[in-house]
């Protein structure tokens, strides 16, 4: 028995990503695309918009987890301008979409996602979790200026109850993802070294050793097998494990914890528990690494401790958040690529006959998934700020969706179809601005091995049982399939 196959079985038991584009420079809206935001249709929202009839009282009927008692109504109104068509509307504060996340199979769109990009401006939502409500920009022009101007802040967040999916914050505080520049770039650069396009292009030979000793267990497993018990999840936690320089036999922890902290369903003392067992791991491996430096990147960001670049608890910080993260997406966005391709044949096919039209499948199919439940972290403005057809006030959260944003007709010809010749494909699936993850080049990496290494190993995999009967993750931030049950 190939020594990954229990690794990856015992993870995927316990434990229950995406792709972009180079940066632009910050500040700097997409090329061709409006600085300004556009206006709305003039008076009510147009049928197509779902929001009307969803915002008030009635939409926040029901108990939500983790909220307190209720606002004070503010009958302030603020007229609202600039979106597509010409016009103004007025929309009253106390309008707030009752975002409840409700549970989506399969490759259903969010209809909270769907809506922010057919309705005037933006609306206001409360998500599951946090008091105060925020903005949400769906829109690729409004996500791109949000994510990447100076004047929306994450070390605001800090110590304010914002409204989110999660029942607590994903990252340690002192993470990079609470930094803002030049804070942010100095963290980053501790980091970046490790993710150059020719450092990732070395590791791929590795790679191919794990996925291929993968498919071996998979083999030998026999029809029916659990693509994601053999396959994609011991392949993302060994890519992310072996980077970071964690022994081999503590992979499992690793996978406990992430599953822990990455799920809204456990709650908040649950997941608090795990993000300080797994800091402390980090903490004593890095007493050792500090005694005797490796290769791997958790010794790389002692290395900038030691040069005075960063701070003991931010290069724990910054590694908790790698291994989290670099595990966690690359395995439930590779099994959900991997659904598409098997209810697809067609797609499958045309990458078999072509595997140079690999890579550009990885990002279009990452394009137009939608890999995630909500939105991830919001920003505050410092100071007011029109977006999106709202002049957002300072000390106002707004939250982006990267999901809404890869579906918007105004940069995506036919955004709901699955083109793999489409050129350019400039989506956000990795995020935009300063917080564009750094670990995109080896998740892509990773992607396209994995892609054409099972398509070319199993030429007649399919799945063991109808695209209904698979079951799909609930209460956890990324969405995927709970087993991927295949044969041959």
């Amino acid at each position: 028995m190939n020594r990954h196959e229990n690794t990856g079985g015992d993870a995927n038991r316990e434990y229950g990503a995406a792709s972009g584009r180079e940066v632009p420079p910050r500040g700097v809206p997409a090329p061709g695309l409006p600085e300004t935001p556009r206006t709305p249709p003039s008076a009510d929202a147009p049928p197509s918009c779902p929001f009307s009839g969803l915002s008030g009282a009635d939409a926040s009927a029901g108990a939500r987890p983790g909220a307190g008692s209720a606002p004070e109504t503010v009958t302030e109104t603020r007229t609202v301008s600039g979106a597509r068509t010409s016009g103004s509307r007025t929309v009253s504060e106390e309008e707030v979409v009752d975002w409840r996340v409700e549970h989506l199979d399969g490759l259903e769109t969010d209809p909270v996602i769907a809506a922010s990009l057919t309705c005037p401006g933006m609306q206001k939502v409360r998500l599951p979790y946090g008091e105060e409500p925020a903005w949400l920009a769906g829109r690729y022009a409004d996500v791109t200026r949000v994510t990447s101007d100076p004047r929306f802040s994450r070390t605001a967040l800090l110590g304010r109850s914002v409204t989110r999916l999660a029942p607590h914050a994903i990252p340690l505080r002192d993470a990079v993802g609470f930094a803002d520049p030049p804070e942010h770039s100095r963290l980053r650069r501790s980091a970046a070294a490790a993710f150059t396009a020719r450092r990732v292009d070395r590791l791929e030979p590795r790679a191919q050793e794990l996925i291929d000793s993968m498919l071996d267990a998979l083999a030998c497993a026999g029809p029916p097998a659990d693509l994601m018990e053999h396959v994609t999840t011991p392949f993302a936690l060994a890519g992310i494990s072996e980077l970071m320089g964690i022994p081999e036999e503590d992979w499992p922890r690793m996978a406990r914890w992430t599953g822990l902290i990455i799920s809204s369903r456990q709650g908040r003392e649950t997941s608090e528990r795990a993000k300080t067992e797994i800091e402390e791991y980090f903490a004593r491996l890095a007493a050792r690494r500090e005694r005797a430096p490796g290769e791997d990147l958790l010794s790389q960001l002692l290395g900038a401790e030691e040069a005075g670049g960063i701070s003991r608890e931010e290069a724990i910080a910054f590694a908790v958040l790698m291994q989290i993260s670099g595990m966690n997406a690359v395995r439930l966005n590779s099994s959900t690529l991997m659904y598409v391709l098997l209810t697809r044949p067609e797609l499958a096919g045309r990458l078999r006959e072509d595997p140079g039209l690999v890579p550009r499948a990885v990002e279009e199919l990452l394009r137009w998934m939608p890999h995630r439940n909500a939105v991830g972290m919001a920003r505050i403005a410092v100071e007011d700020v029109n977006v999106g057809g709202v002049r957002v006030r300072a000390g106002e959260p707004v939250h982006s969706s990267y999901l809404a944003a890869n579906r918007d007709p105004e940069v995506f010809a036919r955004p709901d179809e699955i083109d793999l010749d489409r050129a350019p494909n400039p989506h956000l699936a990795f995020g935009h601005g300063p917080h564009y993850c750094v670990g995109a080049a080896l998740a892509r990496l990773e992607l396209r091995v994995l892609v054409r290494a099972v398509l070319e190993r199993f030429p007649r995999l399919r799945l063991a049982v109808e695209p209904s009967k698979v079951r799909w993750r609930r209460g956890e931030l990324i969405r995927g399939p709970v087993a991927l049950p295949v044969a041959w």
